[in-house]
C-alpha cells in the first residue's frame, strides 16, 4: 500500500513566543518541521505534502532545504488546511495527517499506525492514557463534576486513515465545517477509528517552556549563556535621538555611521557575545556604505536570526542607557515594547532603564551618551 503524509503548518503559532511560528523554530539546532519530515522519509512514507501560510514560503523553503517534500496553501482553519492537502495527495492507499507542532515523531508509530490500517480500522491515531484525576468546572472555575478518566485517551498525531474513507469523510462535511482533528472527521462520517500506544515524545509544542521539556525527553542538554555589550555616541546636530526604537525629541541628535541608537547596538553586542559571534563591527562595518543611516531594528534582527540558526532562544535583556539628557523615564515603555516586539518576547522578560553620570566625565557634560546591555540565552549545550 502506498503512504503519504500531510503535515499541517498553516498556523502561526503565537502562544509559544518567539519571532517566527513554532513550526520553524529550531529544536536541538534543527528546524521544528524538519524533525517530523525527517521521521516520515525513515519510515518509507512516499509522498510528503506540507500545509503553509502563504506568508511562510521563504521561511518553509529555508527549513526544508534539501528534503523531498511539497507544499500547498493552507486555510484559516485546520479543517480547511487538511482539505487543500488532500487535494494534492492524488493516488495515496494510506494518508497520515500530522501536526508540524509534534517533533518527536518516530518511524515506530508510523509502524504501528500502519498495522492497524492493515487489520481493518478506517482510522488510527496513537493516544496516552490520562493519569491525572479531572474535573468539569463552570465559568466561575467551580467544580461541578467529577469525570472519570477510565478508559479516556490524550489523542496525538500522526492520525492515519485509509484515503477512500478519509476523502469520503470530508466529501461529506459543509465547506465551512470546522473539526478538532482528522479522527473526529472520519467517525462522524461512521468510520472505525482504533488508538494505539502513543508516545511522550509526540508532545505539542504550544508554550514557550515546552520546548525545553521535550528537548529533556529527546535527551538534549542545553546551557544558559551571558552576553555583555557597551556602545556610546557623541551628541551633533539634529532635532531627535534614537533610543531601543523610540525617536525622542531633543535640541541634539547623535553622530554614528548609522542611526546611532546606542541602547540597541549594545544589546547587539550582548546578542552576538553569548553566542560567541563577535561584535556589532564584525557583521555590520561602519566602512560599508550600505549601513549609513541604517536603521537599527535591521541589526537588532540579524542577531536574532542568529541565535535562532544556533538552536538559541533569547531569555531576558536588560539596556541600561546613561544620560543626563533626554529623559528616559517618558519613553521607557514604548522602549521595551519596541524591543520586546523585535526580538520576540513577552514585555516582562525586557528591561529598559536609565541612570546619569552625577555630571561627571563626557556624559555628565552632556557631550554625548553611553548604553550597557546584558542578554540571558540558552543554546544547545
Amino acid at each position: 500500500m502506498k503512504r503519504a503524509a500531510l503535515i499541517v503548518a498553516a498556523g502561526r503559532g503565537e502562544r509559544a513566543g518567539g519571532h517566527i511560528p513554532k513550526q520553524y523554530s529550531r529544536l536541538l539546532g534543527r528546524p521544528i518541521l524538519r524533525w517530523s519530515i525527517e521521521a516520515l522519509q525513515r519510515a518509507g512514507v512516499e509522498d510528503i505534502v506540507v500545509a503553509i501560510a502563504p506568508e511562510h514560503a521563504e521561511i518553509f523553503a529555508a527549513a526544508v532545504e534539501d528534503l523531498s517534500v511539497r507544499s500547498v496553501i493552507g486555510g484559516a482553519t485546520r479543517t480547511a488546511s487538511v482539505r487543500a492537502g488532500l487535494a494534492a495527495l492524488a493516488d495515496a492507499d494510506i494518508v497520515l495527517i500530522h501536526d508540524a507542532a509534534r517533533p518527536g515523531l518516530t518511524p515506530a508509530i508510523v509502524v504501528a499506525l500502519t498495522e492497524a490500517l492493515s487489520a481493518g480500522a478506517a482510522g488510527a491515531a496513537p493516544g496516552l492514557p490520562v493519569a491525572d484525576s479531572l474535573r468539569r468546572v463552570d465559568e466561575a472555575q467551580r467544580v461541578v463534576a467529577d469525570v472519570e478518566r477510565d478508559q479516556l485517551m490524550r489523542v496525538q498525531t500522526p492520525q492515519a486513515f485509509r484515503a477512500e474513507a478519509l476523502r469520503a469523510a470530508y466529501a461529506a462535511i459543509a465547506d465551512d465545517a470546522s473539526f478538532s482533528d482528522d479522527l473526529a472527521v472520519v467517525r462522524a462520517h461512521g468510520g472505525a477509528c482504533v488508538i494505539v500506544p502513543g508516545d511522550a515524545r509526540l508532545m505539542k509544542l504550544t508554550y514557550p517552556e515546552d520546548f525545553a521539556l521535550l528537548e529533556r525527553i529527546m535527551g538534549g542538554e542545553r546551557i544558559v549563556c551571558v552576553g555583555n555589550g557597551v556602545d556610546a555616541h557623541r551628541f551633533g546636530d539634529g532635532d531627535h535621538v534614537t533610543l531601543c526604537g523610540v525617536a525622542i525629541p531633543h535640541h541634539k541628535g547623535l553622530v554614528g555611521h548609522s542611526d546611532a541608537d546606542a541602547g540597541w547596538h549594545a544589546l547587539v553586542d550582548a546578542i552576538l557575545g553569548a553566542l560567541g559571534e563577535g561584535d556589532i563591527g564584525a557583521h555590520f562595518p561602519p566602512s560599508d556604505p550600505q549601513w549609513k543611516g541604517a536603521d537599527s531594528e535591521r541589526f537588532l534582527r540579524h542577531a536574532v536570526q542568529l541565535a535562532d540558526a544556533a538552536g538559541a532562544r533569547i531569555l531576558h535583556v536588560d539596556v541600561t542607557l546613561l544620560c543626563e539628557r533626554p529623559k528616559i523615564g517618558p519613553h521607557r515603555d514604548r522602549m521595551r515594547q519596541r524591543t520586546a516586539e523585535v526580538l520576540g518576547l513577552p514585555i516582562e522578560r525586557v528591561s529598559v532603564k536609565a541612570t546619569t553620570t552625577e555630571r561627571m566625565g563626557f556624559i555628565g557634560r552632556e557631550e554625548g551618551l553611553a548604553a550597557q546591555a546584558t542578554a540571558t540565552l540558552d543554546r544547545p549545550l
